[in-house]
């Protein structure tokens, strides 16, 4: 039997959901799986992955081939590392320990660049929002300047007709005489 680590579709129509699972290479896409191994939701920036990576390096040893998109989703949590240090364990290259050091290392790196890239992405997300605010307090003062003129237009010619008006009421019988 030919086993394949592959991604399961799950989630509704433009919001996928994958479950990462080792099946038969004959099994339909969506359909029986040997066991499933960890989870990827690519719905969030940046995307969350729950992998059980001693499981994935179990079928990886057992000779579970991976699909392109698998393998750099496995590259990206570790398994594929451990899978390599496990391969020079076997062969005496390395020891146990060493191979742990080098993998608790690995995992620190990842999980420092994790949080920067999560740390810039909220960065330009609040940056953007400035700017948003900044171009909407641009267009309302436009707004209110564009609608200025037309009132002090109305008022300067109100005092226009009061200045005109006559002052008294006698005056204004005297003009209306003439």
């Amino acid at each position: 039997m030919y086993v394949k680590i592959r991604l399961q579709r799950h989630g509704k129509k433009g919001k996928p959901f994958y479950w990462i699972v080792a099946a038969d290479a004959r099994a339909k896409r969506d359909g029986k799986y040997l066991e499933k191994i960890g989870t990827y939701n690519p719905n969030v920036n940046p995307a969350i992955i729950d992998l059980n990576v001693d499981k994935a390096v179990e079928w990886l040893q057992n000779g579970a081939q991976p699909t392109d998109t698998a393998k750099n989703i496995l590259s990206y949590k570790g398994a594929m590392l451990k899978n390599h240090l496990v391969g020079g364990i076997r062969k005496g290259a390395l020891t146990q320990e060493q191979a742990d050091a080098k993998f608790a290392v690995w995992l620190e790196e990842k999980a420092a660049k994790v949080s920067d890239k999560e740390a810039g992405l909220s960065k330009a997300q609040s940056e953007a929002k400035a700017a948003a605010l900044a171009a909407e307090k641009a267009v309302n003062e436009a707004r209110i300047e564009a609608a200025k003129p037309v009132v002090e237009e109305v008022v300067e010619e109100a005092v226009a007709e009061v200045e005109a008006a006559p002052e008294t009421i006698d005056e204004a019988a005297s003009k209306a005489a003439e």
